[in-house]
């Protein structure tokens, strides 16, 4: 990869598509794909634009779906070295940020394991960006000076549930619907309390933005009946309760218990 951006043939771009929004994509990210030759893209990039920012590619859908992994990863980083090696400029567009939960370190030992040069271009990652759509800081003045990021992929084993139960500061838990109510029992077994505010967004930065709040006892309930489902990220903290109307619906909530 040249300075400034430029994509050179027989080389992959590791590039992070932002949290969904079409207009959260970098201009380095934007650039790149106008020069692609091939894009392998994931389910959650943004595509919708896909064949206008990329009008000389071959676009190939690599996503992964829950419990579907038609394309597996070893068959995805086969694909871009291939390519990148037939001297194609190669677009390798992930979701978020390659490196936060995207395999995107995977790939790129893939490439140098090949020979191939490969470069990363940041994206703006949703354990971040999705709790400030929905007006979620992650981090606040007197209510939480840290954040702790985790894939709820796989239900959380109890030694990693107890860490995260004292860890304090705030929680937000990436791919984590098919496993809230398992993390939300845990938690509160290993001693946080019940009551403790819970953000569910659900499509955060898109228009489909769907949000739920509810007390950590509650919460699996409560996205039920709200009907939420993945990609959502979960936040857990007091920093929940500075979304707009976060208060009030908390305290109809319990009075309603």
């Amino acid at each position: 990869m040249a300075p400034g951006g430029v994509l050179e043939p027989g080389s992959v771009a590791l590039v992070g598509g932002g949290p969904g929004a079409a207009d959260l994509l970098t201009v380095r990210a934007l650039r790149l794909l106008e020069q692609a030759d091939a894009v392998y893209y994931d389910r959650l990039a943004p595509t919708d634009e896909l064949t206008g920012w990329a009008p000389r590619a071959r676009l190939v859908d690599v996503g992964k779906r829950p419990g579907h992994h038609r394309v597996p990863q070893d068959e995805i980083n086969r694909l871009i070295v291939t390519s990148a090696l037939a001297g194609l400029r190669v677009v390798r567009l992930k979701g978020g940020d390659p490196f936060v939960f995207g395999r995107g370190s995977e790939e790129a030992q893939a490439c140098r394991d090949a020979g191939v040069p490969v470069s990363v271009v940041p994206g703006i990652t949703s354990a971040v960006a999705v709790p400030a759509a929905a007006g979620i800081p992650v981090t606040a003045r007197g209510l939480s000076t840290s954040f702790t990021v985790i894939t709820g992929h796989d239900p959380l084993g109890e030694s990693a549930l107890a860490g995260l139960a004292q860890l304090g500061g705030t929680a937000v838990v990436l791919m984590g619907v098919g496993t809230l109510g398992h993390t939300a029992s845990g938690l509160i077994r290993h001693g946080m309390a019940p009551d403790t505010p819970v953000g569910l967004v659900e499509r955060g930065c898109t228009p489909e933005q769907r949000v739920c709040i509810a007390p950590l006892e509650q919460i699996q309930l409560a996205a039920a009946v709200a009907g939420l489902a993945s990609p959502a990220v979960l936040v857990i903290g007091e920093v929940v309760r500075l979304a707009p109307g976060a208060e009030q619906h908390l305290r109809d909530l319990v009075r309603g218990a």
